[in-house]
């Protein structure tokens, strides 16, 4: 990994207020270790708590935070795809709010640049609630089999991947789930690493069962109907 490298994390947030500060902390100790310069940017996905202040708290405290704020709150796909269209860096990683996951793993991640193109977490001895295992657990096997792309956690929010992947990512709504998937439509490689993940710090999951599956469920037919018309180049020569 050359150290002339730099890195954007993204942090969606949607009423994490209960996790900020604790994240922060966590970031930090990432921050002070880190080999590759690296920059915090929140993407405020329209939050109606106290989110917002706690945000721009941490970016007054601390080097190296900053953040956008939505006008209204559009979902997760859509706040990652607003980080990725800001991001100026070499590399964009992301991570969610509630620190079950440590943004510490991606120290671990940077050993397989530049020959890979995304790396990918695989959480292990996961920490959530059986409902959110088992939902999880039906998604991720319906996935695999419907476009066999080899993912095991798709959904992990661990990620760092090279910025010109990330731009070229055809997004909608529900892309964030076939993040490794839509890198390898693009010719992309991907590395999967195990990771630890954590109870939730604080405040409660965005997400049931019911959209945990049906939503999966049709957005794996869109990614199929899209793979088949996606539309793949390379120059040979110009004159």
């Amino acid at each position: 990994m050359e150290n002339k490298s730099t890195l954007t994390i993204l942090v969606p947030i949607y009423n994490e207020e209960e996790n900020i500060h604790q994240f922060a902390e966590e970031m930090n100790k990432y921050l002070e270790l880190t080999p590759v310069e690296s920059k915090v940017l929140f993407v405020n996905d329209g939050s109606s708590d106290n989110s917002q202040s706690l945000i721009e708290q941490v970016c007054t405290e601390h080097k190296g935070y900053s953040y956008i704020e939505l006008l209204k709150n559009k979902g997760l796909s859509t706040a990652v795809k607003a980080g990725i269209d800001y991001c100026k860096s070499d590399l964009v990683g992301y991570i969610d709010a509630d620190i079950q996951t440590k943004p510490q793993e991606f120290l671990k991640y940077f050993e397989f640049f530049p020959e890979y193109d995304l790396v990918n977490g695989i959480r292990a001895n996961r920490k959530d609630t059986v409902v959110k295992k088992m939902s999880s657990k039906i998604a991720n096997a319906f996935r695999r089999k419907m476009i066999n792309d080899g993912i095991e956690d798709t959904g992990c929010p661990l990620k760092i991947m090279k910025t010109e992947y990330a731009k070229r990512i055809p997004f909608f709504d529900g892309m964030h789930r076939f993040i490794p998937a839509l890198i390898q439509l693009q010719g992309g490689r991907v590395k999967q690493i195990p990771v630890t993940h954590y109870p939730r710090f604080a405040g409660t999951a965005k997400y049931h069962l019911w959209n945990r599956i049906k939503k999966p469920f049709f957005d794996t037919f869109a990614f199929r109907w899209m793979r088949s018309r996606y539309i793949r180049y390379e120059i040979k020569n110009e004159g």
